[in-house]
């Protein structure tokens, strides 16, 4: 029996191990094939193909698994994530004031266009002239040029407008270098310490001048009042002259009226006194019957 398996195992053994050979081949190829012939595009990032045969390919590649011929083709990665970038220019302004702008910008690449990027700038282009180059510059540039257009004093008092002109005009000149920018803003302007100083200054001067107008028009309002004030007293000595002289009683009431001011407040105070009925004028009625006895006789 072994005899016989041996005889039949050395007949038909090397054809046995030829198929478990190309079996082995074979499943180890597909395995291969199918390993290689799918690729993976993470969220955030595209993907376009380079092909042996073809060269670079047009089509763009989103998140997500995708085919491709091994060997013949490969995938190219880029992140196009928005990223912060803040770079800071030193410009002048209008009035030859250097000015110190820090501006921020969110900058991601432009999707269909990633496969010109690619040609002059490869997969790193984050790192080379596109970012670290080309955005420099034409901030710079377009800062020069909005920011020439406005006074110093302007650039404060305006930095919305200068904001938004500075997003429209480096929105256009990134576009040409395959570039989006989803927003630019000023973060901060700062100017020189002489100008800074001279601004302080002027402020002083004004608040001070605002402070001497003041007093001046104090000084007036006082003047018409004392001016008012002794017109009227003046008016008041003539019409009490003339009552007087018209009507000779005119003093008796005055002195009445008098007198019941001065009962009324010895009546409600809490001090007792005693004194002359002469100095609180409470003898009117005597000493104007005894005028008319001395009158008549």
């Amino acid at each position: 029996m072994s005899q016989k398996f041996t005889e039949s195992f050395s007949k038909f053994g090397p054809q046995l191990a030829k198929v478990i050979t190309v079996g082995s081949v074979g499943i180890g190829g597909s395995v291969w094939a199918f390993k290689n012939c799918l690729f993976n595009v993470d969220a955030g990032h595209r993907a376009i193909k380079f092909s042996r045969i073809g060269g670079l390919k047009e089509d763009l590649y989103t998140e997500g698994t995708h085919v491709m011929v091994p060997w013949f083709e490969r995938p190219i990665t880029f992140d196009i994530r928005t990223k912060p970038r803040t770079l800071v220019s030193l410009t002048g302004s209008k009035d030859l004031q250097m000015v110190s702008i820090s501006l921020r910008t969110l900058c991601r690449p432009r999707e269909d266009k990633l496969p010109a990027i690619y040609r002059y700038a490869g997969t790193d282009y984050d790192e080379k002239s596109v970012i670290c180059q080309v955005l420099p510059s034409i901030i710079n540039e377009v800062l020069k040029s909005v920011v020439a257009q406005f006074n110093a004093s302007e650039l404060v008092t305006q930095r919305e407008v200068v904001s938004r002109r500075i997003r429209q005009e480096l929105v256009e000149r990134a576009r040409e270098f395959n570039l989006i920018l989803d927003d630019v803003a000023i973060v901060d302007l700062a100017f020189s310490p002489e100008y800074a100083g001279a601004v302080e200054q002027k402020q002083v001067a004004q608040q001070q001048a605002e402070k001497a107008k003041y007093q001046v028009l104090k000084a007036q309002e006082m003047k018409k009042n004392i001016i008012i004030k002794a017109q009227g007293e003046m008016e008041s000595a003539k019409m009490i002259g003339s009552a007087i002289q018209n009507n000779p009683g005119f003093v008796e009431l005055r002195k009445i009226d008098a007198a019941k001011e001065i009962a009324h407040h010895m009546a409600v105070s809490r001090n007792k006194m005693v004194l002359n009925s002469d100095s609180l004028l409470l003898n009117l009625m005597s000493s104007g019957n005894e005028r008319l006895a001395i009158e008549k006789a």
